[in-house]
């Protein structure tokens, strides 16, 4: 296994398939929009867990600052396919971000996790140690 930062069109576009599993709403060519502009204008890292040559767990993050955390990295898109799920690779994935945000001096990392997704809900309170600390609300087409 290693774990690279995904940073080209190429990687970020093999890195899809996985995304996508997370993001079913997104298609290829507005997913490849969206990381390039968060890249550029946000800050934001892709980092892929490959096995041999395959991609098999992404997280995409950024750093910032904000009253409530302080510094802190947010955690965007965290996704293992479902063939590799319950083989350690979310766990390894956040403890590599969370090493990532003590090297570069954040205090937290956070994240948001859709309400439905009680089995991750475990995972990250149960075995990662998070702390739910209150919801997030969202208001579309403002």
């Amino acid at each position: 296994m290693e774990l690279v930062e995904l940073t080209t069109k190429q990687d970020i576009t093999k890195a899809f398939a996985v995304v996508n599993e997370l993001r079913a709403n997104l298609d290829l060519n507005k997913y490849s929009e969206l990381v390039t502009e968060a890249m550029e204008r946000d800050n934001y890292h892709m980092f892929g867990m490959m096995e041999e040559e395959e991609i098999v767990a992404v997280a995409g993050f950024k750093p910032a600052v904000s009253l409530y955390y302080g510094r802190l990295v947010w955690i965007e898109d965290l996704v293992v396919t479902n063939e590799k799920r319950n083989y350690g690779y979310g766990e390894m994935m956040l403890h590599f971000v969370e090493q990532w945000a003590a090297q570069n001096k954040y205090d937290h990392v956070a994240l948001s996790s859709g309400m439905a997704q009680s089995h991750a809900h475990k995972f990250y309170e149960e075995k990662m140690d998070y702390e739910k600390t209150g919801y997030v609300f969202l208001k579309k087409n403002v």
